[in-house]
């Protein structure tokens, strides 16, 4: 094999692991947002599950007006928007409104989703 056709091998490698580990995260995201759907009583949860429409059920998940995805289209708006949504779920599933605002923590942000779609 020549030193091209390996190179090549390792970037196919690294690729394919990249789009997998991609993949995890965003199936598990995914399936957050589906069950803090059904937990907060969103009728079309499933549309968790289509990339970029994820949105809606996410936004209506905290009990705010569609619109709010206008917000999510300006920049450092929708950092602040962003946070204000995951603190609203929190109070909507019982959890304290702090809950919300650990998702800009480092890696202890993963977890936030993760918390507030399994936990009772």
């Amino acid at each position: 094999m020549s030193e091209g056709a390996q190179a090549g091998a390792i970037v196919a490698a690294v690729w394919g692991g990249i789009c997998c580990v991609w993949l995890f995260f965003y199936l598990l995201f995914s399936l957050c947002i589906y069950k803090i759907a059904k937990k907060t009583g969103v009728e079309n949860a499933w549309l968790a599950w289509i990339p970029v429409v994820q949105v809606v059920p996410f936004i209506q998940s905290a009990g705010k007006p569609l619109w709010w995805i206008l917000l999510l289209l300006v920049p450092l708006v929708n950092f602040i928007v962003g946070i204000l949504l995951w603190m609203a779920i929190a109070e909507r599933r019982g959890k304290p409104s702090w809950v919300g605002i650990l998702i800009i923590i480092p890696f202890l942000g993963l977890f936030v989703p993760l918390y507030l779609a399994f936990s009772e």
